[in-house]
């Protein structure tokens, strides 16, 4: 028969794991936008026309598009086809491989049907916080006034509160309705882009350049002072 201590050690190790798992749950509930949100965001907008919307980046894996680049894109496209925007912006710099990611969905957003036109990109941003603010000071530069950003769910909730306060209240969440992206996946065709336009000479991971708390304090958008010096 185990002993009592044995016992006690394995029941706190379990209440431990019970505990995190709990606060984990609670963490992405309270950090995501809920699908009946999504749905009620999405209606709201369609009665806005938006100048243009801010997409943020995404690093390529294995020289190609990842599912989440992938699905910001259609998402953008998605908004540009109903009307509700009538420019995007994608924003990214050479981030984790040496390739703008700005420039790389820019080239598939146009690959996959969006007039060159209204496709719009900016390359300083490194986290998701310099995505947004980096995209609305270039936006205004181009006269573009009403502004939103559309992502996933989770990184437009997180994003929400740094764009209020940093920048516009005014500013537009458009987050990603799933059950939407469900029904435009059968459709999404995968198109040959050419990555070396996008390619960044004497590229240096942001892993080699910065430490872990230098780009925790970038997440929560402490890097942009030092940014723009």
């Amino acid at each position: 028969m185990p002993s009592k201590s044995y016992l006690n050690s394995r029941t706190i190790k379990w209440w431990l794991i019970v505990l995190n798992s709990c606060f984990l749950l609670l963490l992405f509930n309270s950090c995501t936008y809920s699908a009946k949100t999504t749905k009620r965001l999405l209606a709201a907008a369609e009665t806005v026309q938006y100048d243009i919307i801010v997409v943020p980046g995404a690093p390529l894996e294995n020289d190609q598009w990842s599912r989440t680049m992938r699905g910001r894109i259609y998402w953008a496209k998605y908004l540009y086809d109903r009307g509700i925007t009538k420019n995007i912006m994608f924003s990214g710099s050479a981030v984790y491989t040496p390739y703008y990611e700005g420039i790389i969905m820019a080239q598939y957003a146009i690959a996959i049907g969006i007039p060159a036109e209204h496709v719009f990109y900016e390359t300083k941003a490194e986290h998701s916080t310099e995505n947004i603010y980096y995209s609305v000071i270039k936006a205004n530069e181009l006269g573009f006034k009403k502004i939103a950003l559309a992502s996933d769910p989770f990184q437009t909730k997180t994003l929400r509160s740094f764009t209020r306060k940093k920048l516009n209240r005014d500013i537009g969440m458009l987050p990603m309705v799933m059950d939407t992206m469900k029904m435009l996946e059968p459709a999404m065709i995968d198109p040959v882009i050419d990555i070396k336009k996008a390619f960044k000479k004497d590229f240096v991971s942001i892993k080699n350049r910065q430490g872990f708390f230098k780009r925790l304090k970038g997440t929560m958008g402490y890097n942009i002072k030092d940014s723009t010096k």
